[in-house]
């Protein structure tokens, strides 16, 4: 069965779902490409502030399908290379949307489902959900990125712990770490990740694009190396129409209304197009 990938709009707020629920949302290369390509679509719509990412059903998703990566020894390396590339590129394509991905986690992620839920900007899970690294019980070593996000946030011990064991990790502990952002009670996830989605859409979207930016670099940066981008990129801000709004409203003692300067912003350029 191939993953299917569902969209909603809720306002400003784009809601996509790995709906697969029959396989707990195995991820495929079908899906690495929807999902790419939903967001480069979504990185070019103005209207789209935020993005929810969540799996159908009762699970987030359960990783890699394994049918599929069976039969995958049967290919030649450089076609099982094809395959990885396509779920890196997608993680790229996570990293690269300025828009800020939230995943609402139900049940749990496993495996490569554990990639996609830290390659979010924000996690909210359900409290009784896990994460399991659960490469190691197949025999596989990680992928998607799973090493690299956790290793940024965890101790070298414990990402070593739940990658050579495969044992789940409750939200709980993440949340602990900080890997968690909010825990709800179960059922609650996307509701709760929407609604952080929909208030993120009322900030300034060019601004919050500029500093998720800065967040992915700042770990890997030395200090000369992020203070220079944050100067490039202050430079930028103070020279936008974004700014003029949040400096000019908080002076005014009024709420900015960033949405209603984008709104603006794109009438102004579709009326800049030329006549066909």
């Amino acid at each position: 069965m191939t993953g299917t990938i569902t969209i909603e709009r809720k306002g400003d707020v784009l809601v996509v779902v790995n709906d697969n629920p029959a396989n707990r949302n195995a991820l495929n290369p079908d899906f690495y490409v929807g999902f790419a390509e939903t967001l480069a679509e979504a990185s070019s719509d103005p209207t789209i502030g935020a993005i929810v990412l969540t799996g159908a059903g009762d699970f987030f998703c359960s990783g890699g399908d394994l049918n599929r990566l069976k039969s995958n020894a049967q290919r030649t390396p450089e076609e099982r290379r094809a395959g990885i590339d396509r779920l890196h590129a997608m993680i790229a394509a996570m990293r690269d949307c300025p828009k800020p991905i939230i995943a609402a986690v139900e049940g749990g992620a496993a495996g490569a489902g554990v990639s996609l839920a830290l390659a979010c900007d924000m996690i909210v899970a359900a409290s009784e959900a896990y994460f399991s690294v659960a490469y190691v019980r197949v025999a596989l070593s990680p992928d998607g990125g799973v090493t690299a996000f956790l290793g940024k946030a965890l101790p070298r011990q414990l990402v070593t712990e739940l990658c050579l064991t495969g044992k789940p990790v409750s939200v709980e502990r993440l949340h602990q770490f900080g890997v968690v952002n909010h825990i709800t009670d179960k059922g609650g996830a996307l509701e709760e990740a929407t609604t952080i989605a929909q208030r993120l859409t009322q900030g300034p979207a060019r601004t919050m694009a500029r500093i998720k930016s800065l967040c992915h670099v700042a770990q890997e940066n030395s200090l000369q190396e992020q203070l220079d981008a944050e100067a490039d990129l202050m430079v930028l801000s103070q020279g936008d129409a974004e700014a003029a709004e949040g400096i000019g409203a908080f002076l005014e003692k009024r709420k900015p209304d960033f949405p209603g300067l984008r709104r603006a912003e794109t009438k102004d350029l579709r009326r800049a197009e030329p006549e066909r």
